[in-house]
C-alpha cells in the first residue's frame, strides 16, 4: 500500500509538472502570437506610411508635371508669335529693300522730268544750258551709286581677264601685246566686290606674218 501510495504521489506530481510546463508553453505562444501581431502591426503600419508617402511625391511629381506642361505651352506660343512676326519682318525687308536707293533716286529723276517738260515747252533752246544741266544730273545720279558702293570696272589698256570681261571679237594689232583689251563697248561694273556686270571689250591678237 505505502509503495502504491507513492507511486500515485510520483504521477500526481508529474503530471502536475506537466500541467505547468503545458501552461508556460501556452503562455509563451501567447506571447509569440502577441510579439507576432505587434510586428505585423508595425511592417502594415510602415507599409502604410511608405503608400501614404509615394502617393505625396507621386502627387507632387504631377503637380509639377502640369507646371512643366504649362511653361513649355506658353513658350511653344512665344515662340510661334515670335517666328510670324519674322516672317513678317523678313517679308517686309525684301519687299521694301530697295527704298533707301529710291528715295535718293527721287531728286534725280524729278530733275530729269523738269529738265524733259522744259525742252518740251521750249523753255530750254539753249544747247549748253541744256548740256550743263543733264551733266549736274548725271553727277548727281553718279554719286548715289558710288555711294551704294558702284564702280566702274577699269580694264581699258590691261590683259584681258576672263572674270572681269566678255570678249566680243578679237583684232590683230602689232601695237599692243597679244590679249589686250583696246576697247570697252560697254562697261562693266562692281557693286563693293562683286562683279555684277561684264565689260564687254574687244580683245587685240597676234599680227599673222
Amino acid at each position: 500500500m505505502a509503495h502504491e501510495k507513492k507511486v500515485q504521489k510520483e504521477k500526481m506530481a508529474q503530471n502536475n509538472e506537466t500541467e505547468k510546463q503545458k501552461d508556460i508553453n501556452s503562455k509563451q505562444t501567447v506571447s509569440d502570437q502577441q510579439q507576432s501581431n505587434q510586428q505585423e502591426t508595425v511592417e502594415k503600419e510602415a507599409d502604410l506610411t511608405s503608400v501614404e508617402k509615394l502617393k505625396e511625391e507621386i502627387e507632387k511629381l504631377k503637380s509639377e508635371c502640369e507646371q512643366y506642361k504649362d511653361a513649355y505651352l506658353r513658350k511653344a506660343a512665344d515662340f510661334e508669335n515670335y517666328k510670324r512676326r519674322m516672317e513678317v519682318e523678313l517679308s517686309n525687308y525684301i519687299k521694301y529693300a530697295s527704298e533707301s536707293l529710291i528715295k535718293e533716286l527721287i531728286p534725280v529723276y524729278d530733275d530729269m522730268q523738269r529738265s524733259i517738260l522744259s525742252i518740251e515747252k521750249g523753255e530750254t533752246k539753249d544747247f549748253d544750258t541744256l548740256r550743263q544741266g543733264f551733266t549736274l544730273i548725271f553727277e548727281k545720279f553718279k554719286k548715289i551709286l558710288t555711294n551704294e558702293g558702284l564702280k566702274e570696272i577699269d580694264v581699258k589698256g590691261k590683259e584681258f581677264d576672263v572674270n572681269l570681261c566678255d570678249a566680243l571679237y578679237q583684232e590683230a594689232r602689232d601695237d599692243v601685246p597679244p590679249n589686250t583689251v583696246i576697247d570697252v563697248i560697254e562697261n562693266g561694273y562692281l557693286l563693293k566686290d562683286k562683279v555684277i556686270k561684264h565689260a564687254k571689250v574687244i580683245v587685240s591678237t597676234e599680227v599673222k606674218q
